[in-house]
């Protein structure tokens, strides 16, 4: 099961050749256990920042963030992130990849828990093959099934699927559906592709340029088997193009 994240009041700046940017003002979100959340904005607008400071990654400056009543200090087992790039180390095997953060175990553990994951994520046949052999969408799954094989309760997926094509974007998207309906984490995700934030979510966190504050949460009511094409979709991805529209950037961006 999944686990239930609190935060309060986050805020966050960085220092950028001499300047203090404020990336994040005043972040309050509740997420609860199991649920697919999906954070768009602006680009720089701080949705990769707050993920970082949700997976420990980052510190914030003030407010906290709790998982399940206890307060984020670092990097945990409960959470896993997955990046746009897949970050497979090419010298290893999808099976050593996949087996990386199983220490303590013995080699049939790890054997069988990366066996688990790679069957998930339909690698099993390529579990001997190097990243390189790979193509992007495959390396994509094999991240995917690194993550998972820590059992993480939290999954942080940071624009997981940008750098792939439509098609494989498409079916990846809803694999993880597939994924998150057996593992039941609780999944948090930044994207800037719209459909794809209406297509996975249960709710569609929407940031203001920076610095990121949030404008809007949106529970996305279209059951598990989601229309691209139908109006009710659509009305959904208006409702969000609206808020980017009528939120001009007048500052310049960074990748924060």
């Amino acid at each position: 099961m999944g686990k239930e994240l609190k935060i309060r009041d986050v805020n966050k700046s960085f220092d950028v050749n001499g300047e203090k940017v404020k990336v994040l003002s005043d972040i309050d979100l509740d997420i609860e256990e199991g649920e697919f959340v999906v954070i768009v904005g602006h680009s720089g607008c701080g949705k990769s920042t707050l993920l970082k400071i949700i997976a420990g990654l980052e510190t914030n400056d003030t407010g906290t963030v709790q998982i399940d009543g206890k307060e984020v200090k670092g990097p945990g087992i409960d959470r896993g992130m997955i990046f746009q790039e897949h970050r497979l180390f090419p010298w290893m095997s999808i099976e050593k990849n996949v087996q990386l953060g199983l220490n303590g175990k013995s080699k049939k553990e790890k054997e069988n828990i990366s066996d688990q994951y790679l069957s998930l994520v339909k690698l099993s046949e390529f579990k001997k093959a190097y990243p390189g052999q790979l193509s992007g969408g495959m390396s994509q799954r094999a991240a995917i099934a690194r993550a998972l094989a820590t059992q993480p309760e939290v999954l942080l997926l940071d624009e997981p699927f940008g750098a792939l094509d439509a098609l494989t974007k498409i079916e990846l998207q809803e694999e993880l559906l597939k994924i998150k309906k057996r593992c039941k984490n609780t999944m948090i995700m930044v994207t800037h592709d719209i459909e794809e934030a209406v297509f996975l979510a249960d709710r569609i966190v929407v940031m203001s340029s920076r610095p990121g504050t949030i404008k809007d949460i949106i529970k996305v009511e279209l059951g598990h088997t989601r229309d691209r094409g139908g109006s009710d979709f659509a009305k959904y991805k208006k409702k969000i193009y609206n808020y980017f529209f009528e939120d001009k950037i007048v500052a310049p961006e960074y990748n924060i």
